[in-house]
């Protein structure tokens, strides 16, 4: 339990410093306006991956992904010196896929809202195949028994 505490409070460091750096350090041209979601630390504290979000285009993120790679060094040493840990941990920049699932996400709710809106309107225009109220009652059996004895 403790080194999964350890592991995070490393993980929340290290999104700190890189978050930084990106900011006030890193002078690549290459950088588009880049976010820093979140950093997962294996258990052995020596690999680091650090999910990313970059405000753009494709052309925007590509140029960003290559700015990042040449500045993982950099970073990297960075992290050694402000965590102070035995072993800094690689580092490997991910581009976190959660903008474009929630795009998705909303585009369907779009989809199901349109379907439900659709259905409604019928619904709306729908009549009783046959009569309004189809089930027998208790008045009309006492209806339909007194003829049966009246027939006999």
């Amino acid at each position: 339990m403790a080194n999964v505490a350890r592991q995070r409070r490393l993980a929340d460091r290290i999104q700190h410093i890189v978050a930084e750096m990106l900011e006030l350090r890193i002078k690549d041209p290459r950088l588009g306006f880049v976010t820093v979601t979140d950093v997962r630390v294996t258990p052995d504290l020596r690999d680091a991956s650090v999910f990313y979000t970059v405000y753009g285009d494709a052309e925007e993120q590509a140029a960003t992904a290559a700015a990042l790679a040449s500045a993982t060094g950099v970073i990297r040493s960075e992290v050694g010196k402000q965590t102070g840990i035995k072993f800094t941990p690689t580092i490997t920049f991910i581009p976190d896929a959660v903008p474009e699932n929630a795009r998705h996400v909303e585009e369907l709710l779009a989809q199901a809202a349109q379907a439900d809106a659709a259905v409604h309107e019928q619904a709306a225009k729908a009549q009783f195949a046959g009569d309004a109220d189809p089930y027998r009652h208790s008045d009309d059996e006492a209806d339909h028994g007194s003829d049966e004895a009246a027939e006999r």
